[in-house]
C-alpha cells in the first residue's frame, strides 16, 4: 500500500509537471507570435529565437504562384495550411492583413478551433497561431505576406520546433498510474482471496487431513485469525489425545478386574446366573471399546487416500455373504450427467454414466469400511436383509443401506444418532447407542452426512461423501 500511494504521488508529480512545462512552452510561443506580428507590421526585431528573412526571387515567384511545395526545403508532399489574419482597424491608423502559410511534411494544422473573441487583435491571433505550432513535433516551413510587402521566411526551430519541446512525461506518467491503479485492484481483490482461501481449508481439513496448524500469511487481520485458530486447534488436539488417553488407560485397566472376575464368574455354578454375570462384563467392555472407536474417529488420525470405493464395497459384501449373511449387493441405474453449453449449442447436452463404471474417491478407507459395516449390522439386527446400493455424481458418491422388514421409521432412527441414544425395541439387541454416531462423525471427515428415509422394504441410510 505504501509502495502504491509512493508511485501514485509519483505519477500524479510527473502529470502535472509535464503539463506546467507545456503550458511555459506554449506561453512562450504565443509571446513570440505576438512580438512576431508587431515585428512583421512595424519592421522592428523579431522575437529572441526567430529569424525573418526574405525569400529570393525564386522563390517570391513560387509563392505569388501558390506553388509553396516547390520553395527551397518544402518536400513535394508537404501539406499546406493557410492562415489568413485579418488587420487590426481602429480610426486612427488600418493596418494591413497578414497572411501565413506553413508547409509541413506531416500536419496539417486546423484553423477553425483557433480563439476567436470579439476585440481580438491581430497580434493575438499570431501568438494563437504560433502557440498552434508549439503544441505539435512539427519543424514547418512558415512563409509570410503582410499586406503588399513581399514574401518572408520565418524560422524559430528554438521557439516552436521540436527541439524546443519539453520532455512529456505524461504517457510514462498514464503507465505508471494504471500499474498503480491494477496493483492497488490486485491486493485489494486478494484479501477477500485470502480470507475465502482460509476459510475452504479450515472447513474441509478434517475431510481431507489438513495440517496441524496454518501458516499466517495476508493482512495483519487474517494473521490473527490463523493464530486464534491455530491456538485453538492444538487445545483440540490435546483435549482429544488426553480423552483417548484417560480412555485407553480405563480400558486397559479395567482388562484385569474384567479378566478375574470372568474367571470368578466361571466358578459359579448356577448356569442362569453366571451366563448373565458374562453378558455384563460383555457390555461393559463393548461400552469401554465403542468409546475408544467414537474418540479416535473424531481424532482423525486416518490419512485420506485414492480408493475404489466400488471395489471397497464389493468386499464388504463379499465378506458378509462367504458367512451366509443376507447382504445382497444391487445393481445401480445409468447416472445422467447434464453437459455444459458451447458456442455452437444453446442446449445443455446430456451423458450417460453406466452403474458398472468404478467411482473413485479420495477418503479414509479403515474408517468407510467401519461406517458401511456398522450400517449393514444395523439392517441385519432391525431387518431380515441388507440391501446395498451404489451411486454417484461428479462431486460426490452415496451408498444406500436399506433394511428389510423393519417396523421402525427414519424419523425415529434419525433421532438416536446422538451418542448413548436407543429404541424402545433394542432391549433384546445388542448395542451400545454409539454406532449410527461413529458413523455421522465419520461421514462428516468426508465432507457428508447420513441421513434416513422410508422405502417400500423399510427404512434406507444414506452414507454420502464428497468424492475428492
Amino acid at each position: 500500500m505504501s509502495a502504491a500511494f509512493v508511485t501514485g504521488g509519483l505519477s500524479v508529480w510527473l502529470w502535472t509537471q509535464s503539463s506546467a512545462n507545456w503550458r511555459a512552452h506554449q506561453s512562450a510561443a504565443y509571446v513570440a507570435g505576438v512580438t512576431l506580428y508587431d515585428a512583421l507590421q512595424n519592421g522592428t526585431a523579431p522575437p529572441t529565437g526567430v529569424t525573418i528573412n526574405p525569400l529570393p526571387p525564386a522563390g517570391q515567384s513560387l509563392a505569388a504562384l501558390g506553388q509553396f511545395r516547390q520553395i527551397e526545403g518544402a518536400a513535394s508532399s508537404s501539406r499546406i495550411t493557410v492562415i489568413p489574419i485579418s488587420a487590426d482597424i481602429t480610426p486612427q491608423r488600418a493596418g494591413a492583413p497578414l497572411t501565413l502559410v506553413i508547409v509541413s511534411p506531416d500536419i496539417t494544422y486546423s484553423v477553425a478551433d483557433l480563439p476567436n473573441r470579439d476585440g481580438q487583435t491581430a497580434a493575438e491571433t499570431t501568438g494563437a497561431v504560433t502557440r498552434k505550432f508549439a503544441s505539435f513535433c512539427s519543424d514547418p516551413i512558415v512563409l509570410g505576406k503582410m499586406g503588399d510587402q513581399p514574401w518572408v521566411r520565418i524560422d524559430g526551430p528554438s521557439v516552436w520546433g521540436c527541439a524546443a519541446s519539453p520532455s512529456d512525461w505524461r504517457l510514462p506518467a498514464i503507465i505508471l498510474a494504471v500499474l498503480t491503479m491494477g496493483g492497488l485492484i490486485t491486493v485489494a481483490l486478494n484479501l477477500p482471496t485470502d480470507f475465502t482461501s482460509f476459510a475452504h481449508q479450515l472447513r474441509n481439513r478434517r475431510r481431507v487431513g489438513g495440517p496441524s496448524q496454518y501458516d499466517a500469511t495476508g493482512p495483519q487481520e487474517l494473521r490473527e485469525i490463523v493464530t486464534a485458530v491455530n491456538t485453538y486447534l492444538e487445545v483440540e488436539r490435546d483435549q482429544l489425545a488426553s480423552r483417548a488417553a484417560v480412555l485407553s488407560g480405563v480400558s486397559h485397566d479395567l482388562g484385569t478386574p474384567a479378566t478375574r472376575l470372568r474367571l470368578r464368574t466361571a466358578l459359579i455354578p448356577d448356569a442362569c446366573l453366571r451366563q448373565k454375570f458374562e453378558n455384563d462384563i460383555d457390555a461393559m467392555t463393548g461400552i469401554i471399546e465403542s468409546v475408544l472407536t467414537y474418540t479416535n474417529a473424531e481424532m482423525n488420525s486416518e490419512a485420506p487416500r485414492r480408493l475404489s470405493l466400488t471395489s471397497l464395497v464389493d468386499a464388504i459384501v463379499a465378506d458378509y455373504q462367504d458367512v451366509g449373511r443376507p447382504v445382497m449387493l444391487e445393481q445401480g441405474k445409468d447416472v445422467i450427467v447434464q453437459g455444459g453449453r458451447s458456442i455452437f449449442m444453446s442446449r445443455q447436452g446430456q451423458g450417460v454414466v453406466p452403474p458398472e463404471q468404478d467411482i473413485i474417491v479420495v477418503a479414509r478407507p479403515v474408517s468407510l469400511q467401519r461406517a458401511i459395516t456398522n450400517l449393514i449390522e444395523n439392517a441385519l439386527k432391525y431387518g431380515r436383509r441388507a440391501h446395498v446400493l451404489l451411486h454417484a455424481t461428479a462431486e460426490t458418491a452415496t451408498i444406500v443401506i436399506e433394511d428389510e422388514g423393519t417396523q421402525t421409521s427414519a424419523r425415529e432412527i434419525e433421532a438416536l444418532m446422538d451418542p448413548f441414544q436407543r429404541g424402545d425395541n433394542t432391549s433384546t439387541i445388542e448395542g451400545h447407542g454409539l454406532g449410527l454416531t461413529i458413523v455421522a462423525t465419520i461421514a462428516k471427515l468426508h465432507g457428508g452426512s447420513l441421513a434416513f428415509e422410508d422405502s417400500s422394504r423399510g427404512v434406507a441410510a444414506r452414507l454420502e461423501i464428497q468424492r475428492n
